[in-house]
């Protein structure tokens, strides 16, 4: 959230970074690179049988940390525009009242929440806790945009290039049984920036 939201269906094109034999995935035709920003579907690292879908945040080569709520990239704030309180709706409410802003990946804006009761670190998150890291060749830094509740690498760690499934692009069906009308036909038809 609030990219993407519970019920959300969503169109993943599994080409976008490369042809890959089934079963070994092997790479067998170099297409596009990861872009910071991108919306990526991997397979978890540490269950690769589970699927994941988090943002883009670091490339190989990048110094990434997380303190007081802010990514830093390569020594730089990534900067966070308020836009105000989040309106949840349905089985999201958790997420009411979280600052809402939107986040500029160098170019790549979109909109993140954060929830500032919540401390940065909460649980067994320990990957980036105090420290920066350079990400080797081969790895990205997946991040949730609902910052405050999201299992991503700030937790446990990278992703190997050879766990991307693809990149999200597009909202086909919304449907969620805890919202009004359960169809909420506004995402219908929605490109994932």
């Amino acid at each position: 959230m609030p990219t993407l939201l519970v019920g959300d269906f969503i169109l993943v094109n599994k080409f976008d970074y490369g042809i890959r034999l089934p079963v070994t995935k092997t790479k067998i035709i170099e297409l596009n690179q990861p872009e910071r920003g991108d919306v990526v579907v991997f397979r978890y690292p540490l269950n690769p049988r589970m699927d994941y879908i988090k943002r883009l945040v670091g490339l190989p080569g990048d110094q990434v940390s997380y303190s007081q709520k802010h990514l830093f990239i390569n020594g730089e704030p990534v900067m966070i525009e308020p836009v105000g309180r989040y309106q949840a709706v349905g089985s999201g409410m958790r997420a009411q009242g979280y600052f809402h802003g939107t986040e500029d990946l160098k170019g790549v804006q979109h909109s993140v929440l954060v929830n500032p009761r919540a401390p940065d670190y909460s649980g067994g998150c320990n990957f980036l806790r105090n420290k920066e890291i350079v990400i080797p060749d081969g790895y990205y830094l997946m991040v949730g945009d609902n910052r405050d509740d999201s299992n991503d690498g700030r937790c446990w760690g990278l992703v190997p290039e050879e766990n991307l499934v693809g990149k999200a692009f597009f909202i086909w069906l919304n449907f969620d049984a805890e919202a009004p009308g359960f169809v909420d036909w506004s995402r219908i038809g929605t490109i994932i920036k």
